[in-house]
């Protein structure tokens, strides 16, 4: 009998343990899988990626300052996953731009955030993803 209630106990400890993680673990809500990848575009200056996740989402990646990306009919952006498929941070990201020449430029984001609905909605055309 004796055992029955440290079973209780720790059954208890353990969901204590799992909720408090769930709560101090930030969630997905502002990260997109790799697989979800879609179209991207590189606006004004070429130091940001505008890139396309799912159907709806866009998301804005800083790159470090005098990157200048352009995009053009042969460049396409190459990201190699490291571990996770979730993208929540610039350090799951491990960019480059090449050609099909072979040509590839490394690029080092800063950060990442995902736009508001109004914020996808004020883009210029030519600059959506």
């Amino acid at each position: 009998m004796s055992l029955r209630p440290s079973l209780i106990l720790a059954a208890a400890a353990a969901a204590a343990l799992t909720a408090t993680a769930a709560q101090a673990s930030p969630g997905h809500d502002n990260c997109f899988l790799g697989r979800d990848w879609g179209s991207w575009t590189a606006p004004g200056d070429g130091d940001a990626l505008l890139i396309r996740a799912g159907i709806r989402d866009v998301y804005r990646i800083e790159l470090t300052p005098g990157s200048h990306v352009r995009k053009f009919g042969d460049t396409f952006l190459i990201n190699k996953e490291r571990g996770s498929s979730w993208i929540c941070s610039p350090l799951d990201l491990d960019l480059q731009v090449s050609d099909h020449a072979g040509f590839r430029q490394p690029l080092i984001a800063r950060s990442i955030r995902k736009l508001t609905p109004q914020e996808v909605a004020a883009l210029p055309k030519k600059d959506r993803p």
